[in-house]
């Protein structure tokens, strides 16, 4: 029984991959003109949100969103979020219209076709780089000056230890946010981890709840105030995290 249960766990997750292929293949003459220029981006991005919706669906999953707060058309915020999977940037793509840009960790690059389009659309970062990171802090400037948002997963990757509920943040996110005087939109993933985490022979499909928490406003704010504002915005989403797990919600 058990093996059969591991035969299906393979087959699915080799799907994930199938299911990252296929949008890309459909569309691909349309991806390849939207990276052209930077100015193509906003079309792009709509491509990018049907591809995550088909994922996300072909893998059986349903996402339950409940927002606190709605994002306004043609205005720029930082879109911060708990990481525990992969599944976590196709949800973020499928609940946000409003165009942004991922900041994210160039490992991901080595993913046939999908690492194509990341590595032009997306934001890489080097973590073991410092010029690697100033470098990110001028192209995201740049894109925010462009008019679109900018989402960076603050923990700065995924922890090994998948007891961890939340680990700490990093910087970057609220230092970007604080500079450019844009809100911070803080997102809590429930079930990703559950869902679809990156231990190989795990998941299962289900649904996915999403809360949109209020946003935090930056106007005001200096360097200053970066840590304060990090640590408020953790603890958000950490409260967040735990009353989405009492026993009460698992249902």
């Amino acid at each position: 029984m058990k093996g059969i249960k591991i035969f299906f766990w393979v087959l699915w997750r080799i799907w994930f991959y199938v299911l990252m292929a296929i949008p890309i293949l459909i569309m691909l003459p349309f991806l390849l003109i939207s990276i052209i220029t930077e100015s193509g981006y906003p079309y792009f991005f709509k491509m990018a949100r049907i591809w995550a919706k088909f994922i996300l669906f072909g893998m059986g999953f349903y996402y339950i969103v409940k927002r606190e707060q709605k994002l306004e058309k043609g205005k720029s915020y930082m879109i911060v979020a708990n990481h525990t999977s992969m599944t976590d940037i196709m949800l973020t793509l499928a609940i946000v219209r409003n165009p942004f840009v991922f900041v994210g960790k160039k490992e991901l690059v080595k993913i046939p076709l999908f690492g194509f389009f990341y590595k032009r659309t997306c934001i890489l970062v080097d973590r073991n780089s410092s010029r690697s990171k100033n470098e990110v802090f001028k192209r995201a400037q740049s894109r925010l000056n462009q008019g679109l948002s900018i989402c960076i997963f603050p923990e700065g990757g995924v922890p090994d230890d998948e007891s961890v509920l939340l680990d700490e943040f990093k910087d970057g996110a609220f230092r970007l946010a604080i500079e450019h005087q844009i809100p911070i939109v803080p997102i809590v993933f429930a079930d990703n981890k559950e869902r679809f985490s990156y231990t190989f022979l795990s998941g299962s499909p289900g649904k996915m709840r999403v809360k949109v928490l209020p946003f935090i406003e930056t106007r005001g704010l200096t360097g200053e105030n970066r840590k304060e504002l990090r640590d408020k915005v953790r603890l958000l989403i950490y409260n967040s995290l735990i009353e989405f797990h009492k026993p009460k919600n698992k249902a």
